[in-house]
């Protein structure tokens, strides 16, 4: 008798809907990261916060985000994924509602704080009712790629949406405008959003929750002033304490029956691969654009109207590849879209590498389509690896872990290629002629472009025109040379990775917890 092969059904007009509002949710948090930048000017105005207070208005959501990921992920296969959700968005709409209208810097950085706890429930929460949602696994690779473009959205409208509120509106506006999304996710979401939880999961252990936060916050609260002010030994106290704690919380996890990231997740080869390849792709592109950005207006001399115009292409590229992801995924299967993105993002690595050391425009945004085209279906094919190889009791957790990372690894790369681009620069500038300088303004000079370019605009260009140009030419070297690291880095990654996949297609019988 023949063998009965079980197909899995396909998703109807419901899941799609339902993908629909959850890629809403999602481009809402996004836009939470990036709309803040414009409306500080008037915030400073309004509510005079000092230098201190500005900075935690600023960085105090993404700490939030960062710490509270794995415990929210967690919670939401224990207690059920929609349920978190749903409370998340309606603490979402009431943080946002306190936070636009807050009369002091304490109360909008204390907001921004309850902002940044509820919508930690976001991620994870809808990346795990996608598996829930769409059981094909060709639909969940689609399903995957919208629900990316709705992060890669939200970052890019951001800006415009909150340019346009803040032309007309008070600066709370672009808080507001976070509660009606929240309120038609509350509406819509009983009824076209399945409930998933581990009924068999035990209670929630909250020293686990503890130490995860205690690891998770210095870490990134280190590498995100290591990527502001540069490397100082300071930093890397909050870094060493959050990684000793890091270990407690490892040895804890081992121990219970019921963790709060479960060790066993890392023993499956196609998880851990996985979250090595996004995390490093993500590591990458980040510290790669940020160069990018501050190249095209320091060392081009474009403004940052012109700079985000001429970088639209590029962007452009990212929100289409977003959408059309799932078919190379598809077509060619999950591990060679990894790979093959992996070369390609080489590649436009080691293009930007030439393009960054000769100072071409062309070159560089060119380079930067390139890492689009192969970027993309590596994050997001790797995005699904991890949620569905984890077991269907565990996604929320896995959802987390993939989240974390990625906020790990873009702190990471903007601080460590950062470090490295700022190293070369100062070594470069070492040869330079600062002597009709001042000792303050030779040492604005030394230390970075942006304090060269400064001090140019305040001095007779003629007088400027040697060291600026060395100041030029060490950034585009420093540039070039953390291209090249990316370029060896992705190869050697596609190397591993292959190994790695092919073991766990070996293995797949033994190793994989479906």
């Amino acid at each position: 008798m023949a063998e009965t092969i079980h197909t899995p059904k396909q998703a109807g007009r419901r899941e799609w809907i339902g993908l629909c509002v959850l890629s809403i949710a999602c481009l809402v948090y996004s836009m939470d990261l990036s709309v803040l930048f414009l409306a500080v000017p008037a915030i400073v105005a309004d509510l005079d916060p000092s230098a201190s207070q500005l900075l935690w208005i600023n960085d105090i959501y993404g700490f939030m985000v960062a710490g509270f990921l794995v415990t929210m992920g967690t919670l939401g296969d224990r207690i059920g994924r929609r349920r978190v959700l749903l409370m998340g968005a309606f603490a979402f709409g009431v943080a946002s509602v306190f936070a636009a209208f807050s009369n002091t810097a304490g109360q909008l950085i204390l907001a921004r704080a309850l902002l940044g706890i509820a919508g930690a429930t976001i991620a994870p929460s809808t990346l795990s009712l996608i598996v829930n949602l769409f059981k094909n696994e060709a639909e969940r690779n689609r399903a995957i790629g919208i629900w990316g473009a709705a992060f890669a959205l939200g970052g890019l409208v951001g800006p415009l949406i909150g340019g346009i509120l803040l032309q007309y509106f008070h600066w709370g506006s672009v808080f507001l405008i976070n509660v009606p999304v929240m309120l038609l996710l509350l509406v819509v979401a009983p009824s076209l959003l399945p409930e998933y939880r581990n009924n068999d999961a035990g209670r929630l252990d909250l020293t686990s929750v503890v130490l995860s936060l205690a690891t998770i916050l210095p870490i990134i609260y280190g590498v995100k002033h290591m990527a502001a002010d540069g490397f100082q030994l300071a930093q890397l106290v909050p870094i060493g304490l959050g990684l000793l704690v890091g270990l407690l919380f490892v040895r804890r996890q081992r121990r219970l029956t019921d963790p709060l990231v479960d060790p066993a997740l890392f023993r499956v080869p196609a998880f851990t691969a996985s979250l090595m390849v996004n995390l490093a792709g993500v590591f990458f592109v980040f510290g790669v654009f940020l160069f990018q950005n501050l190249f095209l207006q320091l060392v081009l001399g474009l403004s940052p109207l012109e700079a985000a115009l001429w970088s639209a292409p590029s962007a452009f590229v990212f929100a289409v590849m977003s959408f059309q992801a799932y078919r190379f995924t598809n077509r060619f299967g999950p591990v060679r879209t990894v790979l093959g993105g992996l070369l390609i993002n080489a590649v436009g690595a080691a293009a930007m590498a030439v393009a960054a050391y000769a100072e071409s425009l062309v070159g560089v945004l060119a380079s930067s389509m390139v890492i689009g085209f192969g970027f993309v279906p590596v994050v997001l094919t790797t995005t699904g690896l991890i949620v569905g190889t984890a077991p269907p009791e565990r996604a929320g957790s896995a959802s987390a872990i993939s989240e974390t990372s990625a906020e790990f690894g873009g702190a990471l790369g903007i601080a460590v290629l950062g470090s490295l681009a700022t190293l070369i620069y100062r070594i470069a500038m070492n040869r330079a002629d600062l002597s009709d300088l001042t000792p303050v303004q030779a040492e604005a000079v030394s230390e970075t472009l942006a304090g060269a370019v400064e001090t140019a605009q305040s001095m007779p260009g003629s007088a400027t025109a040697v060291w600026l140009d060395a100041a030029k030419s060490g950034f585009s070297l420093g540039f070039a040379v953390c291209c090249v690291v990316a370029t060896v880095t992705l190869l050697l990654l596609a190397i591993i990775a292959r190994r790695v996949y092919a073991t766990a297609h070996v293995e797949e019988s033994t190793l994989s917890p479906h």
